[in-house]
């Protein structure tokens, strides 16, 4: 606990972000407003627990930046939670909201508790609470701030909070769009779930397919038979593995706080998840060979690793051990600044957090339309499509006196579903992003793909902040 005190994510955003202004031409009091987070809401409240005790928790929200509103960032429940960790994860909401031209602020919360020490009950209490807060300060609202799921939250705390604004707010009819990630039941979104883990996989994908970089590397374009090791099998991690293996990559080696399994043959990602679910982790797992320090399975020889576990996992210490010729960060913050400088001497190509998970930020972004519009994706002109579709193909079939196959027609005529359309709009987001930023590491002749990511970010909001001036 003491050295997570000691280290600084906040501090640490702040140099990469200094690092990518030596790039630029910049006013020093743009690039400070830019740094700084505009504010920091830090409280404390009671929680009655069921035998009649009482508990103090910890909470907080901060917003980064305001150069764009409303703001986003998730809410975790962790014992981990402090303020510096809380800005951190705040600044970097606005760079990667910038980084893939999502029209967000950078906002993040937290509650410093473990939630698994709590019950059902108790946690919707401790949720609906920490929501009355940030209600009573203006610390949340459509048009203001919007949070989601983070580390120790997700649909079932977002649902709690959406219910709990609706109760303040009765008269607002865009309510739902005060958070994101909400259980489809309360007007979530088709694709949320797995958007995180395929937005690293699309990524990546995009990363392994520039001939050039990966000739630097020695390494082959496309992701056939790349090996990849896999830290954190929980939400991100899992369709992350899922959809690369999908895409033909090999996962060897999957890391878990409780143990990991490393299994050169491959590792079957669905069977593994649903024996992590029934036993509470690897351990008695049949396949492969269990792996007590799980932490020493990112230093194994593989092509990619993908760290999607919690921050500061590979540092100064670890950093020179690492053999990957590719570390996707699908964690937030999970490389120190010191790892990453030895990282780069080791010609290591690190995709940075800020653009690779910015698959949940994305699709958080299409339900947040969803839910100011009022309507679904898909839904008004699904059928047009399908009947268009048909005419098109009876009319060639007519043309030509050729007939198309079922197969054929069934894929032909198909309207696009909510899932398809966000799939499609995530895709675009991230494809896009990677090879701007790219482009600008070329173009400035640097190593870093997250400098070049940072470059791209401050271009964007130094611009938003210097067209709308200062008031007053």
């Amino acid at each position: 606990m003491a050295q997570n005190q000691e280290y600084s994510l906040f501090e640490d955003v702040c140099s990469f972000v200094d690092d990518a202004a030596q790039h630029m031409e910049l006013h020093p009091g743009l690039l400070e407003q830019i740094k700084q987070c505009n504010s920091i809401y830090k409280f404390h409240f009671p929680v009655r627990m069921d035998d009649g005790s009482y508990q103090v928790v910890k909470g907080y929200r901060v917003q980064h930046s305001h150069h764009k509103l409303p703001v986003k960032g998730g809410i975790r429940f962790s014992e981990m939670v402090n303020e510096q960790e809380v800005m951190g994860l705040a600044s970097l909401m606005t760079f990667k909201c910038a980084m893939v031209n999502i029209p967000f602020g950078g906002a993040k919360g937290g509650v410093n508790i473990d939630p698994l020490a709590y019950n059902t009950r108790q946690l919707e209490k401790i949720t609906r609470r920490y929501t009355s807060e940030l209600i009573k300060k203006k610390f949340i609202g459509p048009a203001i701030d919007v949070p989601a799921p983070d580390y120790g939250t997700g649909a079932r705390e977002m649902a709690w909070i959406v219910d709990t604004y609706e109760a303040f707010n009765p008269e607002a009819i865009n309510a739902k769009a005060c958070v994101t990630g909400k259980p489809l039941s309360q007007h979530g979104i088709e694709g949320r779930t797995e958007a995180t883990g395929m937005g690293v996989y699309i990524g990546i994908r995009e990363a392994v397919s520039v001939k050039e970089d990966m000739e630097s590397l020695g390494l082959t374009t496309g992701l056939q038979d790349k090996k990849i090791i896999i830290q954190g099998l929980g939400n991100v991690g899992f369709y992350s593995a899922k959809y690369l293996s999908e895409a033909g990559a090999k996962i060897i080696g999957v890391a878990e706080w409780n143990g990991g399994i490393w299994d050169e043959n491959g590792i079957d990602i669905e069977a593994l998840k649903e024996y992590q679910i029934e036993n509470k982790g690897f351990e008695g797992y049949q396949k492969g060979e269990f792996v007590k320090e799980s932490i020493s399975l990112l230093e194994k020889e593989c092509d990619i690793l993908v760290p999607a576990a919690l921050e500061n996992q590979i540092t100064s210490e670890n950093a020179g051990k690492i053999k990957a010729k590719i570390i996707g960060e699908a964690a937030n913050g999970p490389i120190t600044k010191e790892a990453e400088k030895i990282l780069l001497e080791k010609d290591v190509f690190v995709i940075p957090d800020m653009y690779l998970n910015a698959g949940g930020v994305t699709v958080s972004y299409f339900e947040w339309l969803k839910n100011l519009s009022r309507v679904s994706f898909g839904k008004l002109e699904k059928r047009y499509d399908m009947e268009k579709y048909k005419f098109l193909l009876d009319s060639i079939e007519n043309a030509t006196g050729d007939a198309f196959k079922q197969e054929q027609r069934d894929a032909i005529v198909k309207g696009a579903s909510e899932r398809d359309l966000v799939i499609s709009g995530l895709e675009e987001t991230m494809v896009t992003a990677y090879h701007d930023l790219n482009e600008m590491r070329k173009n400035k002749k640097i190593k870093s793909l997250r400098t070049a990511a940072f470059i791209l970010a401050i271009e964007r909001i130094a611009i938003s902040y210097t067209d709308m001036g200062i008031f007053p």
